[in-house]
């Protein structure tokens, strides 16, 4: 029984079609036309969409087949601790529950480097119990761009680690931006793993792959949790019925 699974962000369509737990193929597009001629075109039992995008009347409209939309009223795998739970992101919600599909029965810390950094947390009972939002990679290069009258707007090589000790203005503000996000997820971490036993850490988002080297035995990049997580929340909504 296949799975379609849609994320659909502010500037990508993201899919992955899975069977049980397992993927079978993950695609991604830019144009909305190209990414239905593709779902259309798969065989599949369910779907669910998440969206920033459509609300959920629009893409009933556009789709033309029947899927679970994500929204804060979902059910999900996990008791929700959070103070206000209306406020909580779908995708907050689906990169934690795609921790807990890599490791079951232990905390779990998910850390989504996308527009913002996101870090969510999941103890080994499976409540949530929070976490914390600062900015994004690009977010703060644009910031200090935006913000001053001399810094130039930089964007990162994803294929280079930029210098600790910047010897230009380039340099310095790549060397700022990169190991203060480094610094900060690794304080994150010694922080939770001071608390909680066994903790697993996963990093995902679409600049997870710059930070590669902070992968060690407790720390993995994952760069699909999202996707993993939409999965378990349909099967979980699925099975519910």
């Amino acid at each position: 029984m296949k799975q379609l699974i849609i994320d659909i962000g502010n500037t990508r369509i993201k899919t992955a079609v899975f069977e049980k737990e397992i993927l079978l193929e993950e695609s991604s597009f830019e144009d909305f036309s190209l990414f239905l001629t593709y779902a259309k075109r798969q065989n599949f039992s369910h779907a669910i969409v998440s969206s920033v995008t459509y609300t959920e009347s629009q893409l009933t409209d556009l789709l033309g087949f029947p899927f679970l939309f994500l929204s804060s009223k979902t059910r999900i795998p996990f008791q929700n601790l959070y103070a206000t739970p209306e406020t909580l992101g779908v995708d907050r919600k689906a990169a934690v529950i795609g921790a807990r599909t890599v490791f079951e029965n232990c905390p779990v810390l998910a850390i989504d480097l996308g527009s913002c950094i996101t870090y969510d947390f999941l103890d080994g009972s499976d409540c949530y119990l929070g976490g914390a939002i600062s900015p994004g990679l690009q977010m703060r290069f644009k910031a200090m761009n935006q913000h001053t009258v001399r810094l130039p707007l930089v964007e990162m090589d994803p294929e280079e680690t930029p210098k600790m000790i910047g010897d230009s203005t380039v340099a310095c503000l790549r060397a700022g931006v990169y190991f203060g996000i480094e610094f900060e997820m690794q304080g994150f971490i010694q922080a939770y793993q001071a608390r909680y036993d066994g903790l697993k850490v996963i990093i995902c988002g679409g600049d997870s792959k710059i930070f590669e080297s902070l992968t060690k035995d407790h720390i993995f990049v994952i760069p699909n949790l999202v996707l993993r997580g939409l999965n378990r929340i349909l099967s979980y909504n699925v099975n519910y019925q």
